[in-house]
């Protein structure tokens, strides 16, 4: 499933309070897509390792009544009627914990209760894990804890992660590079021994080294202990034609004489760059930049830049270049 289908999918199974566990590859942004949904929704989330926990944590600590019974006081990190109403208790890692532990959760997931302790009724659990295939630390989930469960299979997806990107300031060059090499946005192979692969959450690594402004004696390296050195040598190609580009200035104040790129990594990477700027003030000079563009290069253009304002497809300069384009639309 796509990161998108994932999150439809988790709105239907919250509203029911289903008990979900999500499966994917390292660095596929599991977590991620889970807190997105919560604040979507408006849900409070609680974030819990399982890994970190011994049997008897959920369980909490004993003490003493005034009338000599003793009673179990749950832990912190489990919600109480003094928390907020509706939230996501959202057990990270699950099976990397212990059997025993994922043990211990059974009766949580299935009865929504530890003990003398209830969960919230407003309150739904989440779960998400590595597959013992990507040979990451995890342990088989047993059959009692996998039948409490739905089950979700999470792949990367290009769209969706450009989606996001959009709005995470990620770096125009990333994307563009993604676009140009879709193959490299997840490329996890498990019986490599490679500490450094390329994935969603690893490009995200490479733009925030960006916005560093590492030397560039020392660009290739960083990159290669992000996404690995096949990914890392591609993308510093990219870069080399990226950085010998006319800046956004230069074609907006020059559309209809500024540089067209001729090789298919600078063209993916001047559309990438320009729809960012796509504005109501800017809409005239990208469409006659666009014109100028192979026929499939312009779409990309104007797709972007209407993703990043909608309203532009209400201006007379779009409706001249969707008219004048309309068969490539089709």
């Amino acid at each position: 499933m796509t990161p998108s289908q994932i999150v439809s999918a988790l709105n239907s199974l919250l509203s029911i309070r289903q008990p979900v566990f999500i499966w994917g590859a390292p660095g596929v942004g599991k977590s991620q897509i889970v807190a997105q949904v919560a604040q979507a929704r408006g849900l409070a989330l609680r974030d819990i390792r399982a890994v970190l926990l011994d049997p008897v944590d959920l369980r909490g600590l004993p003490r003493i009544t005034d009338q000599g019974l003793s009673v179990w006081c749950p832990p912190a990190f489990l919600p109480t009627p003094s928390d907020p109403e509706e939230g996501i208790i959202f057990l990270d890692e699950l099976n990397a914990a212990p059997p025993l532990v994922q043990a211990a959760c059974y009766q949580l997931i299935l009865d929504r209760a530890i003990g003398e302790y209830r969960l919230p009724d407003g309150w739904s659990i989440v779960a998400a894990g590595n597959r013992e295939k990507d040979k990451a630390v995890s342990y088989r989930m047993p059959s009692a804890l996998a039948n409490r469960l739905v089950h979700l299979e999470c792949d990367a997806h290009l769209d969706d992660w450009l989606s996001w990107a959009q709005g995470a300031g990620i770096r125009a060059e990333v994307c563009a590079f993604l676009r140009f090499r879709p193959r490299l946005l997840h490329d996890f192979d498990p019986q490599k021994a490679e500490k450094a692969f390329a994935s969603p959450r690893s490009w995200e690594f490479v733009s925030r080294i960006l916005d560093a402004r590492p030397d560039a004696d020392v660009e290739y390296e960083l990159f290669q202990g992000t996404v690995g050195s096949a990914g890392a040598a591609e993308f510093m190609g990219f870069l080399s034609v990226w950085r010998e580009l006319p800046t956004v200035d230069e074609v907006l104040a020059a559309p209809a004489s500024a540089m067209v790129p001729l090789e298919p990594a600078a063209l993916y990477a001047m559309c990438e760059a320009l729809s960012l700027r796509a504005s109501t003030e800017t809409i005239e000079a990208l469409t006659a930049y666009a014109e100028r563009l192979p026929s499939e290069f312009g779409v990309l253009l104007m797709r972007d830049a209407v993703c990043q304002d909608t309203d532009l497809v209400h201006s007379e300069a779009f409706s001249r270049w969707a008219e004048k384009n309309a068969e490539v639309l089709m």
